[in-house]
């Protein structure tokens, strides 16, 4: 009856297993109702597809893109599907102020903590400090927390998943008045997405910053601040490109005096890709 292959990105709630939410959905008939007497191979190409969300798996729910190809018979249809993933970049936001808060207990704990930024890509580093302006409590320990929280489904039915991605000690003994603890957390290493809002009315990703005081008696004390999560695209520029090869030339022509030669001039594939 024919062959079509299909273009499908869908979202699936766990707890609504069966019932798949298609965002996009092409198909195309490559093949007229016949019969299949030997192998055949058959071209075809999706041009122009709006991919507009990240592909996803998270502990609720899963956005997929996957093609679909259907060979459609009088009893059963054959159906083979492959995924693909779909990675959503960004470029690098021109309002990115940092954060500064204060928090504590009246008489008895007042900090201060600032961290760089409030937006970050994936790869970046978390830089801040934490500067204690009233110590009266005996603190213990301190750490900071990299927390996931998913949010799936629509009104009265609201499911909230913590997850903890990360905690990194950044303080082990008893603080004094006036010091100041510093913050360098790597995000690379942690297995993080996207911050994703509101997908399609169905569901939300996103991560805080959570700084843990512990005291001797093991009482915990906490705030959370939320961060925006991006993802950054590798792109090597021509220009930069063509000041590399000119840096490498000057740095293999510096004589043993520590006089630079004159580099020679690139040729017309230099910075090009």
């Amino acid at each position: 009856r024919g062959i079509k292959p299909g273009l499908v990105c869908s979202s699936e709630l766990y707890y609504d297993r069966g019932n798949h939410h298609e965002f996009v959905s092409l198909v195309k008939d490559l093949a007229r109702p016949g019969e299949f007497t030997q192998s055949q191979t058959f071209d075809f190409e999706f041009t122009h597809v709006e991919k507009p969300y990240e592909s996803y798996t998270g502990q609720n729910v899963k956005l997929r893109y996957f093609l679909r190809a259907t060979v459609s018979r009088r009893l059963n249809d054959v159906v083979k599907e492959m995924d693909i993933v779909v990675h959503t970049l960004s470029t690098y936001p021109e309002l990115n102020s940092s954060i500064k808060m204060e928090v504590g207990i009246e008489d008895c704990l007042h900090i201060e903590f600032e961290y760089n930024k409030s937006k970050y890509h994936l790869k970046d580093v978390i830089v801040g400090k934490i500067y204690f302006l009233l110590v009266r409590i005996k603190i213990k320990h301190m750490e900071i927390d990299i927390i996931k929280r998913e949010t799936t489904g629509t009104g009265p039915n609201v499911y909230h998943e913590n997850d903890t991605i990360a905690k990194y000690e950044i303080m082990d003994g008893a603080p004094v008045r006036g010091e100041s603890i510093p913050i360098r957390l790597f995000l690379a290493g942690y297995e993080l997405t996207p911050t994703m809002r509101d997908i399609n009315k169905k569901f939300s990703v996103r991560y805080y910053l959570n700084l843990v005081l512990i005291d001797e008696e093991e009482r915990r004390y906490f705030k959370q601040q939320e961060v925006v999560l991006w993802r950054k695209g590798d792109i090597v520029r021509k220009s930069m490109s063509h000041q590399a090869a000119i840096a490498s030339q000057r740095f293999e022509g510096t004589s043993s005096h520590g006089e630079a030669k004159t580099p020679s001039q690139p040729s017309e594939n230099n910075g090009r890709q």
